[in-house]
């Protein structure tokens, strides 16, 4: 974990230091609903486009998983 994954991590949270847990989660949950995959089923009848979209959001969900993970060991070493 470098210094550059963790402001990448917290750019992609947008939070500003010092966070709480609860803030994390609160923020995740928004994230993860904004990109939902299966949040686009009914933005178009277009299955290409469609799938476009599904990946995007798969691939966003993973990073938003990724980032999370390292703001929560980093919270856990803060606390000690």
């Amino acid at each position: 974990m470098t210094s550059d994954d963790l402001d990448n991590a917290r750019k992609l949270f947008d939070l500003t230091e010092p966070f709480t847990r609860e803030a994390l989660e609160q923020k995740r949950r928004e994230l993860l609903a904004t990109w939902n995959p299966h949040r686009y089923a009914n933005l178009t009848n277009n299955p290409k486009k469609y799938m476009k979209s599904y990946r995007q959001g798969e691939e966003k969900t993973k990073e938003i998983n990724a980032a999370y993970e390292l703001l929560v060991v980093r919270l856990e070493k803060e606390r000690g």
